[in-house]
């Protein structure tokens, strides 16, 4: 794919509604094929309403090679809720063998790859479904999750990232304001996730403590990739290009290839570029399974 990446700046004079030049031609054959090979995974999908086989959206495009399910409900359903949520994503699984794969781990994420299956990895768990209880954080990820969503940071919550250390659940940092981001991150040994990251809400400061940390901020794509790309290009210059992901496309009809058309002429590499679509976030994961497999010997929080 090398020999297709033309880095020629385009001619200012060339308007929207001008035919694509040769040089973007290039780079849109280049990315299209670099998304054939290393397929999105994304940070947040949502169930179907009724949790139904029938009403299920198709799995995804060859661009997606695996996504979270968000597990998130209202406060008021809370355990219980997230249950029935997790009961559902199952279901659904089960009713799609043929392009659908539940992943626990990152070598079950690898495997469906491979197989040409989009792997479900479920979460993140809401953090008003834990019930204050580290025992519910064991249950959860006995059930396959892979990651709840911290929004708040006090005694509990401390404990409560330690359990996640040792059993291999992901901090996703999403909503979260900034203070609480920096104390999650000087509790965690492992790389916190934001899956619905909102890198607009986050100083300069707690960008380059998530770089340092491991951290993936998972942006959402806007129909405009010129504007995703300035944020993606933000998020890179201060947590590093091991520190940026995706979250998902708002407008799923345009895909991933316009995005990674203009990272490709504003100078990004092709490892970069395999990292954002889904080496930085499968090495987030990896790392939090190592640390886990270190710490299992240690007793369980209560």
């Amino acid at each position: 794919m090398a020999d297709l990446d033309d880095r020629s700046p385009l001619s200012a004079s060339v308007a929207a509604a001008d035919p694509p030049t040769a040089a973007e031609k290039g780079r849109t054959a280049w990315a299209r094929a670099l998304l054939a090979a290393h397929p999105v995974l994304e940070g947040h999908a949502e169930l179907p309403p009724s949790a139904g086989p029938e009403e299920f959206p198709t799995a995804g495009t060859a661009e997606v090679g695996a996504r979270f399910w968000s597990l998130l409900v209202d406060p008021d359903e809370g355990v219980i809720g997230t249950l029935r949520r997790i009961d559902a994503a199952r279901s659904l699984v089960a009713a799609r063998p043929e392009s659908l794969c539940l992943a626990r781990t990152t070598a079950e994420i690898a495997r469906a790859r491979r197989s040409g299956r989009v792997a479900a990895v479920l979460g993140p768990v809401g953090w008003t479904a834990l019930g204050g209880s580290g025992a519910t954080l064991r249950a959860y990820r006995a059930l396959g999750v892979r990651a709840v969503n911290l929004t708040r940071f006090d005694r509990f919550a401390r404990e409560a990232v330690r359990e996640m250390n040792r059993v291999g659940l992901a901090v996703d940092l999403s909503g979260a304001d900034p203070d609480t981001v920096r104390r999650a991150l000087a509790a965690t040994r492992a790389p916190a996730l934001l899956t619905r990251a909102a890198p607009e809400d986050l100083p300069d400061d707690v960008l380059r403590l998530l770089g340092g940390n491991g951290a993936v901020c998972m942006v959402p794509v806007a129909g405009d990739p010129h504007a995703t790309a300035d944020v993606l290009d933000r998020v890179r210059a201060r947590a590093g290009p091991h520190g940026v992901g995706l979250s998902r496309a708002l407008s799923p009809g345009l895909g991933y290839v316009p995005l990674f058309a203009e990272l490709l002429r504003r100078g990004w590499s092709a490892p970069e570029l395999v990292g954002l679509a889904h080496a930085n976030v499968t090495r987030a994961l990896r790392e939090t399974e190592y640390l886990a497999r270190g710490r299992r010997a240690r007793p369980a929080a209560a």
